[in-house]
């Protein structure tokens, strides 16, 4: 790593600052305490800070509020070590600012200047979070009632600005909006990791109203990806409602794609961008404006598996239902009603019980059908349920697995 510091230290210009000019130290990250409240992280553009000197933040409307530097602290390896002064150009973390936010300045309260703002995107796509409801509800979960949902989602908003929370006509539901899938499913995955189990609904875009007329949100979307894989990209973003707006060819076999496409386009997009790069593209895309609505985009799917008995798979009712299309689910795993296990290879829905065994008798012996291999089944990831489910369907999240299932559905036994 010498020769990467050595190259640094070389070629990396010093930050640009004066400690000799009035405190500016615009806020880019937040952070929260149990014990200190909001934290506050950003690099000190100019002048000195000190720990227990009074300052002031300036608001994104141009308010001043004044405060105290109750805790200052700065970086040491990815460790934070409590310090008592820093100047301009060290990156340093601060307490004292309950209402702080991204974009805003802390700075001398006697000569008061603001930095140009930084303004964070506004959410594009929408999620309902709801209490799990499911037959195996409370089964793996810690914490699973509403209002550990709630709790947990609300501390959310401490740290993550681009996030927005509201309460539904429902008490074990709650509206979470977000700047796109990659968005919620971090946080999704993160509630899951820390013993939260819940439910959530397909992600819809969120539209507004602009001159009477109705629009949606559009990204502009830019992709790098190996040659072979461009003529692919452009037809699938194409069939997306996305149009191209430049392409450089690189020297590294390597070209650089941009896009302006709807914020629903790229719902389900990322997974099919991994399979046709085979995992060598990347692809980013931020917020661009509104935009009227471009009609509607189709959407590829065949009908789903559903269970209409509770119980446990077997690999006699698997393998005789397999040229009924693809299971995401193995022998022996544990389904309920309504329980969504696969993809039916026509357009409709097919009620199936898979937990069906076969009838032994004299002629036929539990052990007939060892040589015969099921297909493999579809790894149904985190990532790839939200981008599979429909407007009739849920994804069930808990500690320890990740499960589709029909949201209401009157299933009848064949």
């Amino acid at each position: 790593m010498q020769c990467l510091f050595d190259s640094i230290l070389d070629h990396v210009p010093p930050p640009v600052g004066d400690p000799e000019k009035p405190l500016q130290l615009q806020v880019t990250t937040l952070d929260y305490s149990e014990y200190l409240g909001r934290i506050v992280v950003g690099r000190i553009h100019n002048g000195v800070i000190k720990a227990g000197q009074p300052a002031a933040i300036v608001k994104e409307d141009g308010t001043i509020v004044k405060s105290k530097i109750s805790k200052l602290m700065g970086f040491e390896g990815l460790a934070r070590i409590e310090i008592q002064e820093a100047a301009a150009g060290n990156l340093v973390a601060v307490a004292g600012f309950s209402d702080a936010n991204i974009g805003e300045t802390i700075t001398c309260p006697n000569e008061p200047q603001a930095l140009p703002l930084i303004k964070v995107d506004e959410p594009t796509l929408q999620m309902t979070f709801s209490v799990n409801d499911s037959p195996f509800a409370g089964q793996e979960g810690k914490f699973v009632t509403s209002r550990q949902v709630r709790d947990r989602l609300m501390r959310e908003l401490e740290t993550n600005v681009a996030l927005r929370v509201e309460e539904t006509d429902s008490p074990e539901k709650f509206s979470v909006s977000g700047r796109g899938e990659l968005h919620l499913g971090i946080l999704i995955e993160t509630m899951r990791r820390e013993g939260y189990e819940f439910q959530v609904a397909q992600p819809q875009v969120i539209y507004r109203e602009v001159s009477g007329q109705p629009c949606e949100p559009f990204e502009l979307l830019v992709m790098d990806v190996p040659e072979d894989a461009v003529g692919g990209c452009i037809e699938r973003i194409g069939q997306r409602k996305g149009e191209m707006q430049n392409m450089q060819v690189g020297t590294n076999g390597r070209t650089q794609l941009e896009f302006s496409v709807p914020a629903r386009g790229l719902i389900g997009f990322r997974g099919d961008f991994m399979r046709l790069t085979r995992g060598e593209g990347i692809m980013n895309h931020s917020f661009l404006d509104y935009r009227p609505l471009v009609g509607e985009i189709e959407a590829r799917r065949n009908g789903v598996i559903i269970v209409f008995e509770e119980g446990v798979a077997t690999f006699y009712a698997l393998k005789n239902a397999e040229d009924r299309g693809v299971f995401f689910i193995t022998p022996g795993t544990k389904v309920y009603k309504g329980m969504i296990v696969g993809e039916h290879n026509r357009p409709q829905d097919l009620d199936l019980n898979v937990c069906k065994t076969k009838q032994l008798t004299n002629h036929r012996s539990a052990t007939g059908d060892e040589l015969v291999q099921l297909q493999t089944p579809v790894d149904m990831s985190l990532e790839r349920a939200l981008e599979y489910i429909g407007p009739d369907e849920l994804v069930e999240i808990t500690p320890e697995s990740v499960r589709l299932r029909k949201l209401s559905k009157k299933l009848v036994k064949r």
